[in-house]
């Protein structure tokens, strides 16, 4: 059985989503929000995937140039904690985060755990992760 895998957080020419999606194995299809075009048509294209995919994950980098991304994942973890994945990468691109911002983005982890979500420290622990679970339902 194929399970659908949102990849929400940050953009900003991140290539985090490169760098898990070799990683996935078969019967995990992914959605990249990202394309060279955002217009309404791609936010609609967002919004369905988000809402429907078996998982939403929010990988979270210091390439960010938004907040928007904590938002989302706060507001996930409250309506689907069950489907929402984090996680949070401290360097990207060169950047890495403050002290401050490490510390904030544990903080919302936290909040994010104790409503159910799933808060993992790399992309090969939510490769794993997401691997096991189409393993868990694959024919016999």
């Amino acid at each position: 059985m194929t399970k659908t895998v949102f990849l929400g957080g940050t953009c900003a020419n991140s290539l985090w989503r490169d760098q898990l999606t070799p990683k996935l194995s078969q019967g995990i299809d992914t959605f990249n929000p990202v394309v060279a075009d955002w217009n309404e048509e791609a936010q609609k294209r967002e919004d369905e995937a988000r809402a429907n995919s078996d998982y939403v994950l929010y990988g979270i980098t210091p390439a960010s140039e938004s907040i928007y991304s904590a938002a989302e994942v706060v507001e996930d973890s409250n309506k689907r904690p069950e489907r929402t994945l984090l996680v949070v990468i401290n360097e990207d691109l060169g950047n890495s985060f403050s002290a401050h911002q490490v510390k904030a983005w544990a903080k919302i982890g936290k909040l994010a755990v104790a409503n159910g979500v799933r808060v993992f420290a790399s992309l090969d622990e939510v490769a794993g992760f997401l691997n096991a679970q189409v393993a868990a339902v694959a024919p016999v």
